[in-house]
């Protein structure tokens, strides 16, 4: 085991040794290596091994990685949605490394285990890669897969062991055997070098625009992001930017790209002589299509097949808009003599931060040559005017939905220095090897401190200096990190919440175990200490059948159909183009009101559609291609009803509430608002039925006697109540691992349950994932970081920053900053003299 840094020996040797350990360390620690080991020292002593990831870009890469091992015992595979039909049968029967992904060992593996019988009786190791992805309902779904999974391994007399990699989270140990069952080892200390990584804390500045209540309107995130992008590439810094949505990468990509096409243009169509060079009707709004880039953005799926999401997380509504990504003017050429060491100084922000991570001695020697772009250095300039033109085909995009074969071409590319700027979705966050890397750009906070630091430790993989830039959107908690980097800086990374007793997310998973084979009391502990509860109301519904031997599935449907593992239940609505019949896809049925109503724009690998009609009954929305120059936001009411309190206790003069819940939402219209402006332009009235959800909140209270002083110094309670739900739902990321489209809230000057001021925020998953759980236990510190957002925020009445949301069903209408704060104050006044000194 000679060459193994201490960490990678550790966990390889546990693991050797039959011990379940998982390994904890930062981003480019080596470890592959660490599972590496033990798994093809296994795989020579005959056994087989099992390897889990979240996307199959990263089953892919590491594919490349053994196969550039060349040790011919190995014979490895990848098993899912991108694998031909006709080589499936090989893999089952004569692989014996399978890398595949949590979908189709749900759908495709486990309940066929009768056809992998052979592999799992030699099964030595299972590898559970980037597990930290494994969160929330999502999270909770893959723990009942893994415990299915040792169950069908129990039936063919193997016991294999355990191996998980996480970037580096908190409690890993805890965390892994809440993910597992089993008792686990975990190795913590990092002994890789590192080279040092600057991170810039990144404000877009405020614009001429405004929004709903004439509140002012900042620059986007994705608009900078563009203009950083190009001007590193100009630069010759080899970058990634990571952008929340596909559409945002899209965006990042195009804009860059036409920012480059001006430099060009500019740069080759005058020639010594005063007159135009060849070529130079290039126009900015066109290029030829680069051999990397995709080929069939149109491409969808096999049919049956799980596809690959863009993030882990569980889906939720479409994330906020880019209200106004227009592209600045033409940038002047930069002197490429000299590598800029990072963002030019004329894009300085409004408040921006940066911290210098100290790291190990690096090599201050020239980089490889095979880093650098053809015919260049870091030192880069392009001698004549072909070479210019091609300029913007140094910049693409990357996300789910290519061809498998174009999104490896893209990974290709990135690392040999063909494309030097490279827009993606947090697909490529996870352990995909574009090792050279200089600086990384992400578009908004990406969610939790652990994905940061993933996202930044893809620059500088090779050991060397990096930076990162982090450039907030115009949402509170952004606001908040950038005003509060010590909220980032020296705290530790998020426990990472999942919860596998969930009834709804339990039940699912007992039905497909009792279809691949019938339970029996023995197997109970298996799925936890609800799981008695949870059979006998199967049985009452008639989804199982309860007999002496056991349970029983005895249904034709397929059992595996009850649990949608990255969705939120219920029949997928398909999308169908109405002209053609043409299905582009599916949206999960919560989420349907939302994102496909009539009149909605949808967007579908690049294309753009307009929602002709949403057809619940027969679950299809039909849509039309168009051009829409606007964005559109469903609109709802939500009523919420107490079903039981759980746990409370004081809060100042109020209490803090966490117990179940009842949702009952409508979508009731939707809003227009004009791409490049953010301009509202109309407000769109909805006829679709109320959807409820029996769910898990977090709430607290105050009684007339504390809030009878604001109301009596004129102060809206309604709208101060208000304020403080939204800005409470956009800072509990930050204590909870989820996004603020997992949660929900609720506000009242009077409900009906308590008769008391009232503000809920909820788990926006069926019977809850935790995050609210998560509030209600650090609520002191979520309801501070809260208060401290809105009083940072430079606007006068509120703005999207601190107050205002964007899923805001009455319009944002009232809402009271200065009551809010007020309110706060009042609320969290007992919790600051007990730490005054």
């Amino acid at each position: 085991m000679t060459g193994l840094w201490p960490h990678q020996y550790e966990a390889a040797d546990l693991a050797f040794r039959g011990r379940n350990v998982i390994i904890s360390t930062g981003t480019a620690s080596g470890k592959s290596l660490a599972y590496l080991t033990p798994a093809i020292t296994a795989c020579l002593d005959g056994g087989t091994i099992l390897y889990l990831t979240p996307t199959k870009a990263l089953a892919a890469d590491q594919l490349r990685t053994l196969r550039e091992l060349r040790i011919t015992k190995v014979r490895a595979a990848t098993f899912d949605g991108d694998t031909p039909f006709e080589e499936r049968k090989w893999v089952r029967q004569h692989a014996n490394y399978v890398l595949t992904n949590p979908d189709m060992l749900h759908r495709g593996i486990l309940p066929r285990h009768a056809q992998w019988s052979s592999f799992f009786r030699r099964l030595r190791m299972i590898v559970v890669d980037e597990c930290h992805g494994y969160r929330g309902v999502f999270g909770s779904h893959v723990a009942q897969i893994l415990r299915r999974l040792r169950r069908v391994c129990a039936r063919y007399g193997s016991d294999p062991t355990f191996l998980l990699a996480s970037a580096t989270a908190s409690e890993p140990g805890a965390f892994a055997k809440r993910l597992t069952g089993l008792e686990m080892h975990e190795v913590t200390v990092d002994a890789s070098p590192k080279g040092s990584t600057t991170i810039a804390l990144w404000e877009p500045p405020l614009t001429d625009l405004r929004g709903e209540g004439g509140a002012p309107i900042r620059r986007t995130a994705t608009a900078e992001a563009a203009d950083l992008l190009a001007d590193l590439v100009l630069a010759d810094i080899r970058t990634l930017a990571f952008v929340r949505s596909r559409r945002g990468a899209e965006t990042v990509a195009l804009s860059a790209r036409a920012k480059l096409a001006d430099v060009a243009f500019s740069l080759i169509a005058p020639t010594e002589h005063g007159s135009l060079a060849t070529g130079s009707s290039t126009t900015t709004n066109q290029h030829n299509a680069a051999p990397w880039e995709p080929k069939d953005p149109d491409h969808s799926p096999t049919p049956g097949s799980p596809s690959e999401p863009d993030h882990v997380p569980t889906p939720g509504p479409p994330s906020e808009p880019d209200h106004h990504s227009q592209v600045p003017g033409p940038l002047s050429a930069p002197d490429h003599r000299t590598p800029a060491p990072g963002p030019p100084d004329h894009h300085a922000p409004s408040r921006a931060a940066s911290l210098t991570t100290p790291g190990e001695p690096v090599d201050e020697g020239g980089a490889d040559e095979g880093d650098l772009p053809e015919g260049g250095s870091l030192g880069w300039s392009i001698p004549d005017a072909s070479d210019w033109a091609s300029l913007p085909d140094r910049i693409a995009a990357y996300r789910a939905g290519y061809l498998a074969e174009d999104r490896r071409l893209l990974e290709k590319a990135l690392r040999a220095g063909t494309i030097m700027g490279l827009a993606t979705t947090n697909a490529l966050e996870l352990g995909v090897d574009v090792s050279g890397l200089d600086a990384v750009l992400i578009a908004g906070w990406p969610g939790t401190r652990a994905s940061l630091w993933q996202q930044a430790g893809r620059a500088g993989r090779d050991g060397r200096d990096a930076l990162a830039v982090l450039i907030a959107r115009d949402d509170p908690l952004d606001t908040y990190l950038v005003h509060h980097p010590d909220a980032l800086f020296g705290r530790p990374v998020e426990a990472i919440v999942l919860d596998p007793d969930n009834p709804y997310v339990l039940g699912p998973h007992l039905c497909a175990a009792a279809a691949e084979i019938p339970l029996a009391e023995d197997d109970l502990p298996v799925f936890g200490d609800t799981t008695p509860a949870v059979l006998d109301d199967l049985v009452a519904q008639g989804l199982l059948r309860k007999r002496p031997a056991g349970w029983f599935w005895t249904r034709r449907e397929r059992a595996t159909d009850l649990a949608d593992i990255r969705g939120g239940g219920g029949a997928p609505i398909q999308v169908v183009e109405s002209s053609t019949g043409r299905l582009l896809g599916s949206v999960d049925e919560p989420s349907a009101h939302t994102a496909v109503h009539t009149g909605a724009v949808y967007l579908h690998q690049g294309e753009t559609f307009l929602v002709e009609v949403l057809d619940l009954e027969a679950g299809v929305a039909l849509v039309s291609s168009a051009s829409p120059d606007y964005t559109t936001f469903a609109r709802d009411i939500t009523d919420i009803s107490i079903l039981g309190t759980q746990r409370s206790h004081a809060l100042g003069p109020g209490t803090l509430h966490f117990g179940e819940v009842e949702v009952t939402r409508q979508v009731v219209s939707y809003l227009k608002r004009r791409l490049q402006s953010g301009e509202m332009l109309g407000d769109e009235p909805l006829d679709l039925p109320p959807r409820t959800l029996r769910t898990r909140a977090v709430w607290w209270t105050l009684p007339a006697s504390a809030v009878a002083p604001l109301a009596e110094a004129g102060i809206d309670l309604g709208g101060a109540a208000h304020a403080a739900e939204h800005a409470s739902i956009g800072l509990l990321p930050l204590f909870a691992t989820c996004d603020r489209w997992d949660i929900g809230g609720v506000s009242t000057e009077l409900h009906a349950d308590t008769g008391l001021l009232t503000v809920f925020v909820y788990d926006g998953h069926e019977g809850g994932a935790g995050f609210a759980e998560r509030g209600y236990a650090r609520a002191a510190d979520w309801l501070t970081a809260t208060r401290e957002a809105i009083t940072s925020c430079e606007c006068d009445r509120g703005c999207p920053s601190c107050i205002q949301s964007p899923k805001c069903g009455n319009g944002n209408e009232p809402l009271d900053k200065r009551g809010a704060i007020r309110l706060l104050d009042i609320l969290l006044a007992q919790q600051e003299s007990d730490t005054d000194p």
